[in-house]
């Protein structure tokens, strides 16, 4: 079995594209199984992965990163999109708002890498590759985004300190606990990335609100929808 493109969907969106339908599919990798399902979007064969699993059990810092990467290549994947729920660093980009981020500041320190046993250096000038393409769907579906995010990426499952949200504000607009990871392994394998983001709240200290996973899921689901067309007309433009 083979796939063109590859959709991850994270919270809030990986049980909508297993709606979706599709067949199972078990490829075996160097670093464990991947988990998917293949269906046609837009007239190609598109692998669909859950990041967090079905039911939401697998935390960030435990996501087969390396897994998803290998496999997708495995089955003849040429472009990768992703979704994540953030917490956003600016105080002028509310809750709702959905975000097509264009590079990555990776701070967390899990040293993924597919080249284990070998010096391999790859070119990450632009490591967020199908920002473009999500634009342009986001366009075609009248949806208004925000372009040229960046996403900076913590290793959760915490959240961040309102200090570390602070100078997180300085080398970024959004924060996840998952995509730079997701990135880094694509773009090992070879694969163009794109990341849609949604934020879900803003960061510590931004707020007086306590953070709760249960309101990124309440945000999730209202922009669900949205973003998971957004994902299927990228499918049909790339």
């Amino acid at each position: 079995m083979k796939a063109e493109v590859a959709i991850i969907g994270g919270t809030g969106i990986g049980h909508r594209l297993e709606a979706l339908g599709g067949r199972s599919v078990h490829v075996p990798t160097p670093y464990g199984l991947l988990r998917g399902r293949i269906l046609q979007i837009g007239g190609k064969a598109t692998l669909l992965i859950q990041r967090h699993s079905i039911g939401h059990k697998v935390p960030p810092h435990a996501v087969n990163y390396r897994a998803f990467a290998w496999g997708a290549r495995a089955l003849g994947v040429r472009a990768c999109f992703a979704t994540a729920a953030v917490g956003g660093l600016r105080t002028d980009w509310p809750g709702g708002s959905i975000v097509v981020c264009d590079d990555f500041v990776d701070l967390t320190y899990r040293n993924l890498t597919l080249f284990e046993d070998g010096v391999q250096h790859i070119d990450f000038s632009h490591p967020l590759a199908l920002g473009e393409v999500l634009t342009k769907a986001a366009t075609a579906k009248g949806v208004e985004i925000i372009a040229n995010g960046v996403y900076v990426g913590g290793n959760g499952p915490r959240y961040e300190t309102p200090r570390e949200v602070q100078w997180l504000s300085t080398i970024g607009d959004v924060v996840g606990m998952t995509s730079s990871s997701e990135a880094i392994a694509f773009g090992e394998a070879g694969i163009p990335y794109g990341l849609v983001c949604v934020v879900t709240n803003p960061g510590a200290g931004l707020s007086a609100n306590k953070l709760t996973h249960e309101e990124v899921v309440e945000v999730m689901e209202d922009r669900g929808r949205t973003v998971v067309e957004i994902l299927q007309e990228a499918v049909a433009l790339v």
